[in-house]
């Protein structure tokens, strides 16, 4: 048998000892779908070879710094025990100006103060109404967004009775006040939270 020349086999390739040049036969390669990725990359090569994330454009939305409040107000009940004390500030979305959102009298407590103390002098500053706290209706928090700060606010509740003063709607704070049949409260309240506290709180309860 003749000896096979280098010729027969490109790329270096040596045959097989018992095969001559007319038993080789040249391995076909099957092309690769053009979807298809190598399968031999390594993960250096995949990652190189991945397209790139977009990163998203503009500026990041500036940081909102977080700021913690603390007030305290409530519910004052008449002298009769049948009406609830409110007050009302006027919507400024409100395109008439008309609009009046009701809600429960409270102020931010001030350094050294108890949640009580601030309630009472805060029902007294902004309605001219002078109480006594019979007990406590509960805490609520919330989160709101107000000159580029995100604002966490903790108010405690308390209900009162009426003990004299005269109804005055302190000036630059508020807008009105005024007392309102107990059944009437829940559906004046014009904020959620306010609406649900005093709903959980029993007719029964609130007019002893």
């Amino acid at each position: 048998m003749a000896k096979a020349s280098r010729e027969h086999y490109p790329y270096g390739m040596n045959p097989a000892p018992s095969a001559g040049s007319e038993g080789i036969k040249k391995k076909r390669r099957r092309k690769r779908p053009a979807h298809r990725a190598p399968q031999n990359l390594n993960s250096g090569e995949q990652q190189k070879n991945a397209p790139e994330k977009k990163k998203p454009s503009g500026p990041r939305p500036p940081y909102a710094k977080r700021v913690d409040e603390v007030s305290a107000g409530g519910l004052v009940i008449d002298a009769t025990k049948t009406k609830g004390l409110l007050i009302g500030r006027r919507d400024h979305k409100d395109a008439t100006g008309q609009r009046i959102l009701w809600s429960l009298p409270k102020g931010h407590i001030e350094e050294g103060e108890t949640p009580e103390q601030a309630a009472i002098r805060e029902v007294a500053e902004e309605t001219g109404i002078t109480s006594e706290i019979e007990r406590s209706l509960g805490v609520i928090d919330f989160w709101f967004m107000a000159g580029g700060k995100r604002i966490h606010k903790t108010v405690h509740h308390f209900q009162f009775k009426e003990t004299g003063g005269l109804l005055a709607a302190q000036e630059s704070e508020v807008d009105e006040v005024g007392w309102f049949p107990l059944a009437d409260i829940v559906g004046l309240l014009a904020y959620p939270d306010e609406k649900k506290l005093i709903a959980r709180t029993k007719a029964s309860e609130v007019e002893q």
